[in-house]
């Protein structure tokens, strides 16, 4: 139930956000957050994840037969765009305007916070404080915090003047507004300082695995033109030639595309580690005793590609696997994690994802970078890790013709 020793350099960006907050801290929050994460309050955002995601596809039209070209920047503000207005309940337009400062401060902090995880050098405070990246340490953080701390008391006075009936209610419900409602039910109702953790937490958290894992799907099309086509036979079957919204009704309908996205969230997860404290001595099978007060570093990246459960092509990409039938162990897929300190945010991300994944390939066909030829597109991506694992090369597109008009 403790997450692990390192993560608490996440702890000094967001607080005790739910994910990373200590087990006293994450258990009462847990119970106010995960009622906000039903079925029933995600379809609602459905119609954001729409608007969003063809605001995303319009911007790709001038790409189109163009020069190579990174989606990183394009799903990147489009999963902020979205996580914005479904947390908040504003439109911040970052997809027509990609400089805004948050999204630099966040990705900074990233680059830096994987950076201390894995130099233990940097780990004592007294160390990290002395160093001159400490200062852009704080002033990106500053950022951020000013930023969530402006929107907070925006929206308490939007709240507190519809409580007192000058305002009428909204249909759609932000995570902000259901946060609020379902801590009022306890003794008191959230700090600002609470508010601004748990909502950091879902921003950042919303953002980059969407964003992540939608731009690895991407290169994995790109490099398997097969797969990417019987995408489009299913889209075709849903959607002929019309041009309509995609609905929630046409979420589970979109089997073959869940398959991709989770064959590429189990070659490319992420989160490719995680981390628990171990707080009583465990004997494993292998007759191993785990401690108390030691770390021990669940390796999601290898149980993602271990044969023994994923089969002599465990290395290969092939979403049919998510097809045919149950898998041989409840642990062998997890993303997002497991059991009770999973990610509550799981379905949100599949929708989202699912959502502009298929907009996207609504209109165009996707292709692999011209530089790059056959041998170089069977092997691996290579990659990075910044707390959330990258493409080193950035997800890049071909050339010629790299998105084509679909319709």
């Amino acid at each position: 139930m403790e997450k692990g020793y390192v993560t608490q350099f996440t702890r000094t960006v967001i607080g005790n956000g739910s994910i990373f907050a200590p087990v006293d801290i994450w258990r009462p929050r847990r119970k106010i957050l995960a009622p906000a994460f039903s079925m029933k309050n995600l379809n609602q955002f459905v119609k954001v994840f729409n608007k969003q995601s063809m605001i995303m596809a319009d911007m790709l039209e001038p790409m189109a037969g163009g020069a190579d070209f990174s989606v990183w920047s394009y799903f990147n503000t489009y999963t902020f765009d979205s996580v914005c207005e479904t947390t908040l309940g504003i439109d911040l337009n970052s997809q027509k305007n990609p400089e805004h400062s948050f999204l630099a401060a966040f990705d900074w902090l990233s680059q830096d916070m994987a950076k201390r995880m894995t130099s233990p050098w940097l780990h004592p405070d007294f160390v990290y404080q002395r160093l001159p990246t400490y200062k852009k340490f704080v002033y990106h953080r500053q950022n951020m915090h000013d930023f969530f701390d402006e929107i907070i008391q925006m929206k308490r006075k939007e709240l507190d003047a519809i409580q007192q009936g000058g305002k009428k209610t909204i249909s759609t419900r932000t995570f902000f507004d259901m946060i609020i409602e379902s801590s009022g039910r306890l003794e008191r109702r959230y700090s600002d300082l609470e508010l601004r953790e748990e909502l950091m937490m879902i921003v950042m958290a919303g953002t980059d695995t969407s964003a992540v894992g939608a731009s690895f799907a991407a290169a994995m099309l790109a490099r398997h033109p097969h797969i990417q086509e019987k995408l489009h036979n299913e889209l075709d079957m849903i959607f002929g030639d019309s041009n309509r919204d995609l609905t929630e009704e046409d979420l589970p309908k979109l089997k073959y595309m869940e398959a991709v996205v989770k064959e590429t969230l189990r070659l490319y997860p992420p989160v490719p580690i995680t981390a628990r404290e171990v707080t009583d001595d465990v004997t494993l099978p292998s007759g191993t005793t785990l401690v108390n007060g030691v770390t021990v570093l669940l390796n999601i990246w290898a149980i993602h590609r271990n044969p023994t459960f994923w089969g002599a092509d465990a290395e290969q990409f092939r979403p049919e696997r998510f097809l045919e039938g149950p898998l041989k162990h409840p642990s062998q897929f997890q993303p997002f994690s497991l059991l009770m300190r999973n990610c509550l945010g799981y379905k949100y991300a599949m929708m989202s994802t699912k959502t502009m994944l298929a907009n996207m390939l609504r209109r165009y066909r996707i292709l692999p970078p011209s530089h790059m030829d056959e041998h170089e597109l069977q092997e691996p991506l290579k990659v990075s890790y910044d707390v959330m694992m990258r493409d080193i090369d950035d997800y890049p597109s071909s050339t010629d013709s790299s998105i084509t008009n679909h319709f």
